[in-house]
């Protein structure tokens, strides 16, 4: 497919919208208030006083493959010292702390347990980028000592884990940013600016999709690696006997810790597709597909389709994890937005608005954004600074989140689920609605135990 040049587009689509710039932030969503975070007798820290000519303290609950990507987006925006590194396997922390020390020249702590990085003096932000499991306990303890936090998606494994941590910001008044990074994505926000100034007329559906080829790793039980300690990898998840499918980078289609393609991948556009729509989170899901062609190689679906029916229309999502061979290498990844008068196709790095007429050319844009996690990481530097709104705060991030888990539940329940956003339960359906939360291990604590 062969896109033209924007400024041509531009000037013969009659959008002014879209001549945003990549800097002008869209507006979020409008919904019902939070649930009120349950009392406690102890207030939380407030946030320590910037100096914006000063290096803020920075530390990485993480040190794996993204973990490390993040903390190196944020040393290339700059303005920061990184203060303490925690991985519960040695070998990660001892190579990243090695490679910060080579950049920053000076080495930081070095920790395996979390509780312990955040006490680290001068530490006052970090980055919590382990497998989203392990995310609720580190989040909400960050929050009770008033340090900013980027957290990346999706924000919760369970949905009160979810809404726990949304309390816990809450009350800390902190700033928190979600690693939707692809809310910095020119394609994405251009045409959001096109749909909404109606050129499209009204959508009656959007579709996503994300296809590719998986390749699980050993599925053969082992020892865990020596440098790793896989009962505190596993943490407050189900300890399941160490495989190198379920390990490092290679969680994500595991159901006990990375819960599968749809909460990983399709996260991305559920957000971005919430986003655009100004949609908040579906008032029914259903989901049907099974694992097909990698049985006795990963735990989740390698073919899933879900209906989510938001106020504003229904949303279909869409993956294969194997034979992905497209007719189009354009339909790997994307959305198709139906309106009534034209269709809008978006990907990462493109767009194009495909008129109804038969003999009706294509507009298509090419609006690539390059280091769309360097532009991400440095909103929630600046919003640390000046103590302003992240483009993707943490009730936003819930949404997402809280919406893909939900098209999980509806696969595993095998029925069509009926959500209440007001009271956040699954409605008349007993065996579902026990899915939002899941039970933890001893000796962790949920930390929607009070208030579910």
């Amino acid at each position: 497919m062969k896109f033209i040049n924007r400024r041509h587009f531009l000037g013969t689509a009659s959008v002014a919208a879209v001549s945003t710039a990549l800097a002008q932030r869209r507006a979020r969503p409008t919904g019902q208030a939070p649930a009120p975070a349950p009392q406690t007798s102890k207030p939380a820290a407030r946030p320590i006083t910037r100096d914006p000519n000063r290096r803020l303290g920075v530390g990485l609950i993480g040190c794996g493959w993204w973990g490390m990507q993040d903390l190196k987006a944020a040393l290339q925006v700059g303005g920061i010292n990184v203060v303490a590194l925690c991985d519960v396997d040695s070998e990660h922390l001892q190579t990243s702390a090695a490679e910060i020390q080579k950049q920053q020249g000076s080495a930081p702590k070095t920790f395996k347990d979390y509780q312990e990085l955040l006490a680290a003096p001068g530490l006052e932000a970090v980055i919590i980028a382990t497998p989203p499991h392990w995310h609720a306990l580190p989040f909400i303890a960050a929050c009770e000592k008033g340090l900013d936090i980027y957290c990346e998606k999706p924000l919760a494994y369970d949905i009160r884990e979810g809404r726990a941590m949304v309390n816990a910001a809450t009350q800390s008044k902190n700033v928190v940013q979600v690693g939707f990074q692809r809310r910095q994505s020119l394609a994405t926000i251009q045409a959001g600016e096109y749909i909404r100034a109606g050129h499209a007329g009204r959508i009656v559906q959007v579709h996503a999709q994300i296809n590719y080829t998986a390749q699980p790793r050993d599925t053969n039980i082992q020892n865990p690696p020596a440098s790793l300690d896989w009962g505190l990898w596993c943490g407050p998840a189900p300890k399941l006997p160490y495989t190198p499918n379920i390990g490092h980078l290679a969680w994500r289609l595991e159901a006990a810790y990375g819960n599968g393609h749809l909460v990983d991948w399709g996260i991305h556009w559920i957000d971005a597709i919430r986003t655009i729509l100004r949609a908040n989170e579906p008032k029914s899901v259903q989901a049907i597909g099974g694992i097909y062609q990698l049985k006795d190689k990963i735990t989740t679906p390698d073919m899933l389709t879900a209906h989510f029916e938001f106020e504003q229309c229904p949303v279909t999502w869409s993956h294969r994890l194997w034979g992905a061979s497209e007719y189009a290498n354009d339909l790997n990844n994307c959305a198709l937005f139906y309106g009534e008068k034209e269709t809008v196709y978006v990907a990462d790095e493109r767009w194009a608005v495909i008129p109804k007429g038969k003999d009706e050319p294509r507009k298509q844009v090419d609006a690539s954004t390059p280091k769309m996690s360097i532009l991400h990481m440095a909103n929630f530097l600046e919003a640390v600074r000046t103590r302003q709104k992240p483009v993707c705060e943490v009730l936003d991030g819930f949404y997402s989140t809280a919406t893909v888990q939900l098209g999980m539940i509806a696969y595993r329940a095998g029925t069509k689920i009926e959500w209440d956003s007001q009271k956040e339960q699954i409605i008349d359906n007993p065996a579902a609605a026990d899915l939002v939360k899941r039970p933890y291990r001893a000796p962790y604590k949920h930390p929607g135990d009070s208030f579910s």
